[in-house]
């Protein structure tokens, strides 16, 4: 099995190697936004879902394979929540050991407010979680945490982190319409950031394909006032267009549900990425992914993404 993948193209830390520690949707939050579909069912229990040192090894093949000046950072990221895997803290000493590249870990920080989970990320050069809501009810509206993820615990654990970690901390905030938009819940999330006092806010958009069928695009004017509001360190990030790295894919199938399990992508961006293969070819693969069941299409806000036959997405109606 490949825990690694990429390099991939990041909207902050430019050409990725990704880390992927958990199996598909091994997550403790059910977002509403989630590109990855619903968590069924949602999962709480740390352990080690895959052996460290078979990751380590994966990660070690992937910089053989790759000069330096095509990775920029390391970055675990799962298709699930990162930090349910016990041994990060482990691999990123071990990894520190091969390579100056710098680690980020991306996370929905909801385990923070465990002393031993902190005390893992010390050592990452990065670490993103999210706080997507600035109170108790509209964190039970976004992110669907199970009941003993409480928006208190998220809220204390940011804040302790900070207090013990003192390299790049950015948070992000994704904006859904009509939920997280208003001047009012973002003035929430506001103090809220303010008390926990991160390097960088990112503010994100469900640009690609969301759990929930009614999730929206906040407008221009929300993403605009948004900046204003969650303060002078808060930043707009956008969607990278850049085509990915499937260089070397012995089974380029294979490689590119590697890819879409964790990275849906638009048909078009597919066709970008095979641009080495004749049209021919380009549609005989995708032709073949829809038909051996190893990937669907699912449509969102009118645009149809490529994602895992394993994601679930309930069907919009208005498609």
């Amino acid at each position: 099995m490949n825990y690694v993948f990429g390099p991939v193209p990041s909207r902050r830390l430019g050409k990725s190697l990704g880390i992927d520690p958990v199996p598909f949707k091994t997550c403790n939050w059910n977002c509403v936004y989630c590109q990855l579909g619903q968590s069924r069912p949602m999962v709480s229990e740390r352990k080690d879902y895959f052996p460290p040192q078979d990751i380590i090894a994966q990660v070690q093949n992937a910089l053989d394979s790759h000069s330096p000046d095509e990775i920029d950072w390391i970055t675990f990221v799962g298709s699930g929540e990162t930090m349910l895997h016990t041994s990060i803290g482990l691999m990123i000493n071990e990894i520190k050991k091969i390579t100056q590249l710098p680690i980020a870990v991306i996370t929905n920080g909801s385990l923070l407010y465990l002393p031993n989970v902190r005390k893992e990320l010390l050592q990452a050069d990065a670490v993103l979680p999210s706080c997507d809501a600035g109170d108790a009810l509209l964190y039970r509206k976004i992110n669907r945490a199970r009941p003993e993820f409480t928006f208190d615990k998220l809220v204390n654990g940011l804040i302790a982190f900070r207090k013990e970690y003192s390299k790049k901390l950015w948070v992000e905030v994704m904006l859904v319409q009509g939920l997280n938009d208003s001047t009012e819940a973002l003035q929430k999330i506001a103090s809220i950031l303010n008390q926990i006092q991160a390097d960088e806010i990112h503010i994100l958009q469900p640009t690609r394909s969301p759990a929930e069928p009614w999730v929206r695009l906040p407008d221009k004017e929300s993403l605009l006032r948004a900046r204003t509001i969650l303060g002078e360190n808060a930043k707009i990030v956008d969607q990278s267009n850049a085509s990915f790295d499937l260089s070397g894919a012995k089974d380029l199938s294979e490689a590119i549900v590697g890819i879409i399990t964790r990275h849906p992508m638009q048909q078009n961006e597919l066709i970008n990425t095979l641009a080495n293969w004749t049209s021919k070819d380009i549609m005989e693969i995708l032709d073949d992914l829809k038909n051996s069941g190893k990937a669907k299409i699912v449509i969102r806000n009118g645009i149809s993404f490529w994602i895992t036959s394993s994601g679930n997405f309930p069907v919009d109606s208005h498609n």
